[in-house]
């Protein structure tokens, strides 16, 4: 048998030196947090999802002068599989490389099931689930050329359990979790990991923006909104911060988390131990 003990890297403050990552979905909110550590751990960095031009420069911008790293930008719409396949041969064609592939892209629409858009659900799926079968099966090849890769799907606490009013949310994220195992047994033997990350809810621009509105609605204070409606199924009672998910994001990147594929891990303040 051929045991392999693994060896610390050069630094270990930036275990990802050398390494090329693609963050769907990126120029804000939870990706962005994502996109930054891995930036800080030392990896090339490849930013990808809507905005203002000039303020999508001034990100890439301030995250390489940071971090002294390299950092894309695709604008690739990842309602359409060719635009996935050409940004991933983008990638390959710049870099010669693609290791971490976190597949984040993501909407929301909340509605009853019987009157829940058709575009709408098909728009979901497209973006929350399908996207991330494309940007795999185009990443992969390299991925195993390399003997080396890292697929880290960004789910939901919705991956694992559910909640009225989010049918193709919530189908979307249980179908990403299958992928990932999929992914995962498909890979297993080729220095390759695939695993889902499931957040409750976590502390973005988005969720101030609903944190307001649900205020208004009802008629509460913030700290109700907070405690009573948004994290009403979080024990913890607080949000999660981009930054947790960022670091829990270059663990598994890392190749101190070899050995963990195929799994769904929660980071939801305990809602799913339930």
């Amino acid at each position: 048998m051929n045991i392999q003990v693994a060896t610390q890297g050069a630094s270990t403050a930036r275990p990802l030196a050398g390494k090329v990552s693609l963050v769907t979905g990126s120029t804000s909110g939870i990706g962005l947090g994502i996109a930054r550590s891995l930036a800080a751990a030392g990896s090339a960095v490849v930013l990808n999802g809507l905005g203002v031009a000039a303020e999508i420069a001034e990100t890439r911008e301030k995250l390489a002068g940071e971090f002294g790293v390299k950092v894309d930008y695709s604008p690739a719409d990842m309602t359409r599989p060719d635009a996935i396949a050409e940004m991933v041969a983008t990638i390959l064609a710049e870099h010669g490389r693609l290791d971490i592939l976190v597949n984040n892209a993501g909407i929301q629409h909340v509605a009853p099931l019987e009157q829940f858009p058709i575009d709408k659900w098909n728009a979901i799926l497209a973006i929350n689930l399908s996207s991330a079968f494309h940007a795999t099966r185009a990443a992969l090849p390299t991925m195993r050329k390399n003997r080396f890769g890292r697929v880290i799907n960004i789910a939901s606490a919705h991956g694992l359990v559910a909640s009225p009013f989010k049918a193709a949310y919530v189908a979307a994220k249980h179908g990403l979790v299958g992928l990932s195992k999929v992914t995962a047994l498909e890979t297993a033997e080729d220095g390759i990991t695939c695993n889902a990350i499931c957040p409750g809810y976590v502390y973005t621009p988005l969720v101030e923006a609903q944190i307001d509105g649900q205020a208004k609605a009802h008629g509460i204070s913030r700290d109700q909104v907070i405690r009573d409606v948004l994290l009403a199924q979080q024990p913890n009672k607080r949000f999660a911060d981009v930054g947790e998910l960022g670091a829990l994001t270059v663990f598994l990147a890392s190749d101190a988390a070899a050995s963990i594929t195929g799994i769904a891990l929660p980071v939801d303040g305990g809602w799913t131990a339930h």
